[in-house]
């Protein structure tokens, strides 16, 4: 159980760095294909928002990755929690104001994670 929560949490954690890059970096070339419900002339205006959405992804990121160097077991189950608790309670508000797709994506997966970590 714990070596699945940990791929879990590394694979949550790759999925928020792949976010960062996309939205930082790939927005207006990528993100037409992918949000393909919204015209192609809003990327270009909603470019800085969508970098600083990248961003918190990655500070999301950062902090799972974070968890896996913590040499204390307790302490890295706390970071771990905190930072899973973080993507699941941002999957569930961008699935109620976006999309429910992202509930799929980001909370279901960080919810497994939390639980899979306790049960361990």
């Amino acid at each position: 159980m714990e070596m699945a929560a940990l791929i879990l949490i590394g694979f949550i954690a790759f999925l928020h760095l792949y976010i960062l890059w996309f939205e930082m970096f790939a927005w207006e070339s990528r993100g037409p294909k992918i949000f393909r419900q919204f015209s192609k002339d809003m990327f270009p205006k909603t470019k800085t928002m969508a970098a600083n959405q990248g961003l918190y992804n990655g500070f999301l990121a950062a902090g799972l990755i974070w968890s896996f160097l913590i040499s204390d077991p307790l302490w890295s189950v706390y970071v771990a929690t905190f930072f899973l608790g973080c993507v699941a309670v941002a999957g569930i508000y961008g699935a109620a104001t976006a999309s429910k797709r992202i509930l799929y994506v980001q909370a279901v997966p960080a919810l497994l994670a939390l639980l899979l970590l306790h049960l361990a």
